[in-house]
């Protein structure tokens, strides 16, 4: 019987931990070339050939910007600095953390499948595709603005999905989210963790995920693999996910377990997954295999592992077309999160949509949104000296704080739950004789608790 972790296995299963070897064997390169950074570490994915310090010319960064920023950060080497840094706008994307939990449902179609599906393991497919297909979206090497309390995001017209997120947490920050359609109903508490290493940043996603499909009211948990984002400050920023994600049906006990492998020696292994679906009694079903930034495959398998005789290897998911030489790398999606067409008719004036300095990123004004950022979080911390001054607890609006702490990983994690109030919102919204002249587009970013606060 082969399991997870059997290294007895032979054959497609053997190769699922090929790339550990090769992951020792990466090209990890200090610059010592360079006065005032030995020990710096500069990884090239394209392999060991390059010279470190050739590579650590590169990238987004001036000579002047790159050697102030890294004066900034030395001290922050080995914290968290989730929310404890203020970073410059220019490493920003014109989205924030809220948005980018809706992006999971680019390929929600999936889920529809998976809901329909009579087959307890290819239902595992759809699902555990459905969850890697976000992963070319976040090997985007910028980086999203962190919500302010309070502040939500609502998707509409996309699958007949309607979705609602909201900043629950600041310190330490935490988001929650809620999707639902006819098929399935999705939610998320996201608590994300970071270590910084100088030019790189180890990122932990402390968090929960749940599907629930709607047909059988079957319950999936998905826990997915850390993820590193390679050379910060010197040479090109790229992204890696080296590790597990493991779905797991909370009803059946069957479970989806999927390897990602890490990049080795001049790219090898890198994008590849390879994995199995497996039954309550840990015996494999089916294999699956791909690269989470084209498309995943899948094969019915033998209990050692191997392609079933006579069968055939069969595509799932595919990535979507992408517009060519896109600023941001956003694919034709991330785009629609940014629009109003996937708004409702009244928004909410808390709705990541409106913020001023992610529409003055937008448009390409640096100098405002830089700007406008600082006016945000100046006025967040005065709403939070207000809160503490009146002995008051911030509460959120679509979401309420359970009971429930749940170990992850990477650390507990309290658990937030959708409270069915935004349903009624919407509803009550919808059902306004005067909704239709509403122009949300005027609407000012508006996620505070209190009236007007002097900044000062």
């Amino acid at each position: 019987m082969a399991t997870p972790n059997d290294n007895q296995s032979k054959g497609f299963f053997a190769a699922m931990t090929s790339g550990l070897s090769m992951f020792g064997n990466a090209m990890h390169r200090s610059v010592n070339g360079l006065l005032g950074y030995e020990g710096v570490e500069v990884i090239n994915p394209e392999g060991g050939k390059h010279d470190a310090e050739e590579e650590a010319q590169k990238g987004r960064w001036e000579q002047e910007e790159r050697d102030g920023y890294w004066k900034m950060m030395q001290k922050y080497i080995g914290s968290d600095v989730t929310s404890m840094v203020t970073l410059p706008v220019i490493i920003f994307e014109p989205m924030t953390m809220l948005q980018k939990m809706a992006e999971l449902m680019e390929y929600s179609y999936l889920l529809d499948l998976a809901d329909e599906c009579e087959d307890p393991y290819i239902r595992l497919v759809y699902t555990s595709s459905w969850a890697i297909s976000v992963y070319y979206a976040l090997q985007r090497t910028w980086k999203p603005f962190n919500p302010i309390l309070g502040e939500t995001y609502e998707m509409i017209n996309h699958g007949g999905i309607t979705f609602i997120s909201e900043q629950v947490s600041h310190h330490p920050p935490m988001g929650a989210g809620h999707a639902e359609n006819e098929h399935f109903t999705y939610d998320i508490t996201s608590k994300l963790k970071t270590k910084f290493l100088g030019n790189s940043v180890d990122v932990y996603p402390v968090g929960r995920t749940r599907v629930t499909l709607k047909r059988d009211g079957v319950v999936l948990d998905l826990v997915p693999p850390p993820t590193k984002v390679n050379n910060l400050i010197f040479g090109r920023t790229w992204v890696d996910s080296p590790g597990e994600m493991i779905m797991t049906n909370l009803t059946t006990g069957d479970k989806v377990v999927l390897f990602f492998q890490p990049c080795g020696w001049f790219g090898a292994g890198r994008y590849e997954v390879d994995g199995y679906v497996y039954n309550a009694a840990e015996e494999p079903k089916i294999l699956m295999t791909g690269k989470w930034n084209e498309s995943m495959s899948y094969q019915p398998c033998d209990l050692e592992g191997e392609p079933l005789p006579d069968s055939e290897l069969k595509e799932v998911w595919h990535v979507a077309d992408v517009p060519a030489n896109d600023k941001f790398q956003y694919t034709y999606f991330a785009h629609k999160l940014n629009s109003f067409d996937t708004a409702p008719k009244k928004l909410l004036a808390s709705d990541s949509r409106l913020r001023s300095d992610r529409l003055a990123l937008e448009k390409g004004d640096l100098l405002k949104a830089g700007a406008e950022k600082s006016r945000l979080e100046e006025r967040q911390r005065a709403e939070k000296r207000e809160r503490e001054a009146k002995a008051h607890k911030f509460t959120p609006r679509w979401f309420d704080m359970t009971d429930e702490v749940t170990p992850t990983p990477w650390g507990d994690l309290e658990v937030y739950q959708y409270n069915g109030k935004y349903a009624e919102h919407r509803a009550a919204m919808d059902r306004s004789d005067s909704i239709e002249e509403v122009d949300v587009k005027s609407f000012e970013f508006n996620p505070w608790q209190y009236g007007n606060l002097s900044v000062e």
